[in-house]
C-alpha cells in the first residue's frame, strides 16, 4: 500500500522497532530523538503517565525541528496499575518476568502527533498479553540473552520473549512499540497522509 503526503515527518524515537514499523507507511521521514527525562512525569493512572511521556518526547523534538510533523510514542507494561519499566539489572528482569508469568497484563502505547502549527493529537492503544506459566529455568535463560534490558516489562514479543507469551488480545504491533493501524487512521483523519 502506498500513502502520499506533502508533509515533512519526524519520528521522535530512537527505537529501531518503531522505525521499522513506521517505515511501513512508505512515506519519507527522519528520526530525531528527544533528550527528556521520562521519569520526570508524575501521574496516578498508567494511561495518563504514558500519554504524558509521549507528549513530552514529541514536544521536545518539535522545538528542535519547527515546521515538521512530529510523531512521538512511549510504550509501557502495566500489571495491576503498576508500571514495569525497563529492567536495570539481572535481578529486576527476573522479578518482572516472575510477576508476569501465568497472568495477564496490559501493554499501553501512547502516540503524540504534533502538527506544524503546534496542534496536538494523542491516543493510547492497549493490548492484553497473557503469559504462559513458564519455569524459572526458562526465565533465567531468556534474561541471560540480554534481550530484556531495553524493553518495557523486560521482554520483547518480537524476539525470544515470544516463548513466554501464551496469547494476546489486541494489536500485536502495539506490543512491539507502535500501533500502526490506529496511527494511520489518525494521520488520515488529520489529512496528514492520504491514499
Amino acid at each position: 500500500m502506498q500513502f502520499h503526503t506533502s508533509k515533512s515527518f519526524i519520528l521522535a524515537s530512537a527505537s529501531p522497532r518503531r522505525k521499522e514499523i513506521f517505515a511501513r507507511l512508505n512515506i519519507p521521514f527522519d528520526i530525531v530523538t528527544s533528550d527528556v527525562e521520562e521519569t520526570s512525569v508524575q501521574a496516578t493512572e498508567v494511561s495518563q503517565y504514558v500519554k504524558e511521556v509521549a507528549l513530552l518526547k514529541a514536544r521536545d523534538v518539535a522545538k528542535k525541528v519547527p515546521g515538521r510533523v512530529v510523531v512521538g510514542a512511549d510504550t509501557i507494561v502495566a500489571k495491576d496499575n503498576r508500571l514495569l519499566h525497563k529492567p536495570t539489572s539481572h535481578d529486576e528482569a527476573i522479578s518482572h518476568l516472575r510477576t508476569l508469568r501465568g497472568t495477564a497484563h496490559e501493554v499501553l502505547t501512547a502516540v503524540a502527533i504534533i502538527e506544524e502549527n503546534g496542534e496536538e493529537t494523542t491516543f493510547v492503544e492497549k493490548t492484553k498479553v497473557i503469559f504462559k506459566n513458564v519455569s524459572d529455568e526458562l526465565i533465567e535463560a531468556y534474561v541471560a540473552t540480554g534481550d530484556p534490558f531495553d524493553k518495557a516489562g523486560g521482554y520483547g514479543i518480537q524476539t525470544e520473549g515470544v516463548f513466554l507469551v501464551d496469547r494476546i488480545e489486541g494489536d500485536y504491533l502495539n506490543v512491539v512499540g507502535l500501533p500502526l493501524a490506529t496511527l494511520c487512521e489518525h494521520l488520515i483523519s488529520l489529512k496528514l497522509i492520504s491514499l
